[in-house]
């Protein structure tokens, strides 16, 4: 966790680490598209600033960048989105939380990754069968699962790359 920082501090930096993902997330929606045929799968590079703020800003902070990064994609791709974004987000950084909680410093990076990219996924699906109740939708799940497992191996070794530039924030 960061040094002690005072309010006004603590919220700047939240604020540089949600300007990030939203950065992250305009990067990813200009690269092609992944070869898979299939919708809605992506690395997710914008969790890689939410991962760092669960790792280093606390509880809190997390779920304030979460929060936001839903609000702005409410703003930019409407409501559905928005639910996506938010209950997926809630759910990663809330079992991120609980794995830092119950196994401490014996849990590496990509470990937690993957977990949050898997918890984000299965947030998203529960959005998506409320939302289209009368179709479906579990050949799919298991697609999210093995694009969530690729999502956080991803998002962990780059984050280990950017923490560098992270870290100079703070």
């Amino acid at each position: 966790m960061i040094q002690k920082k005072n309010k006004t501090q603590m919220m700047v930096l939240t604020s540089m680490i949600f300007a990030t993902a939203i950065v992250l997330a305009i990067v990813e929606n200009m690269l092609p598209a992944l070869p898979i045929p299939v919708p809605g799968v992506k690395f997710g590079l914008s969790n890689i600033a939410v991962m760092y703020a669960v790792f280093f800003l606390g509880r809190k902070e997390a779920y304030t960048v979460a929060l936001l990064k839903a609000g702005f994609v409410f703003i930019t791709r409407g409501a559905v989105a928005a639910a996506l974004s938010l209950t997926g987000g809630v759910l990663s950084i809330t079992v991120m939380i609980v794995l830092l909680f119950v196994f401490k410093d014996k849990i590496t990076y990509l470990v937690l990754s993957i977990f949050g990219a898997v918890f984000h996924n299965i947030g998203q699906f529960i959005v998506i069968t409320v939302i289209y109740t009368g179709m479906n939708l579990w050949a799919y799940f298991p697609v999210l699962l093995i694009s969530g497992l690729a999502a956080g191996i991803v998002t962990s070794t780059l984050l280990r790359f950017i923490m560098p530039a992270f870290n100079r924030l703070a």
